[in-house]
């Protein structure tokens, strides 16, 4: 049975930052329609591979960006068995950049270590971010402060501000999408951008300034072809809680106590589909929680965690 038609997904240019982790288990059926699955491993992914490689089997070229290059090798080599496997025709290339999106130089430098003929890119997915400590204020880090400001805010704001016009000429310059008159950027946002809880104080702020900054650009642009869309997900069972709990996995896991909490799986979903829209159609927020959270305090435990 057909559902969604992923043709428009052949061809394009995807920019994913952040895109060093993961593995997705969502299967392309054919070129023209998505059939999304679930995976069935317990083993917790980022969304960030589990977007690459839904991408990948669309028949889109990649370009992914992040600091760890052994895991992004192993991205890259993900996506593309995924697309050979997936039956599209549709030749992709998949680049790898070592780039940290806080370092402005690394990100002004981003054209020169991109091929030519994938530099005009058609789709943005800021997904690079991170949560440090679950500290109360007072007892924040600075070096925490610093760290969480400048890669959810700040490294999404000049990647953003690269692709939709770039201020410098340059020969390896690429045709930014105002000068195109086309686009899609697509902010990974959260619901902690919606509403404040304690002990998240400054990762709080952070995604409320990416909505704030998402809000702003989809605004700027409504006289143009350009989309914007922010995905704001709840609770999400990947290793981002590990991270934030400093690497004690027995705290991150009773995050999820309980309940059955969204894959990276269904967010990489999320993100596909607004990008599969019809041009006209632009889905500007999706608010994405399981089934048994209502905000980030109020969530239902009596269930099974699996």
């Amino acid at each position: 049975m057909s559902i969604f038609n992923a043709s428009r997904l052949l061809g394009k240019t995807v920019l994913i930052t952040g895109a060093s982790a993961g593995i997705g288990a969502v299967r392309l059926l054919d070129t023209r329609t998505l059939i999304y699955r679930l995976s069935l491993t317990i083993t917790p992914p980022f969304f960030r591979q589990a977007t690459a490689i839904l991408f990948a089997k669309g028949g889109s070229n990649l370009i992914l960006l992040a600091r760890r290059v052994d895991q992004l090798e192993k991205v890259a080599e993900a996506a593309s068995a995924a697309h050979k496997a997936s039956g599209v025709q549709q030749d992709v290339r998949i680049v790898t950049v070592q780039l940290d999106v806080s370092d402005r130089a690394q990100v002004a430098a981003l054209w020169s270590k991109i091929p030519q003929e994938l530099r005009n890119v058609d789709i943005l997915v800021n997904n690079a971010g991170s949560a440090h400590g679950v500290d109360r204020v007072g007892d924040i880090l600075d070096s925490d402060i610093d760290a969480m400001f400048a890669t959810n805010v700040l490294g999404l704001i000049s990647l953003t501000q690269l692709l939709v016009k770039e201020r410098a000429f340059s020969p390896t310059r690429a045709i930014d999408f105002k000068d195109r008159n086309a686009g899609h950027v697509i902010n990974l946002g959260s619901i902690a951008g919606r509403e404040s809880y304690t002990g998240g104080g400054v990762y709080c702020a952070t995604k409320a300034a990416v909505r704030a900054f998402t809000g702003s650009l989809l605004r700027e642009v409504v006289n143009t072809p350009i989309r914007v869309t922010e995905i704001q997900p709840g609770m999400v069972e990947t290793e981002f809680s590990t991270v934030r709990f400093r690497g004690d996995k027995s705290a991150a896991d009773k995050v999820y106590d309980g309940l059955q909490p969204l894959t990276a799986e269904d967010i990489a979903e999320e993100i596909v589909w607004a990008a599969t829209r019809p041009p006209h159609v632009n889905i500007a927020e999706l608010y994405v929680l399981p089934v048994n959270q209502a905000s980030p305090t109020l969530a239902f435990r009596g269930g099974s965690s699996k």
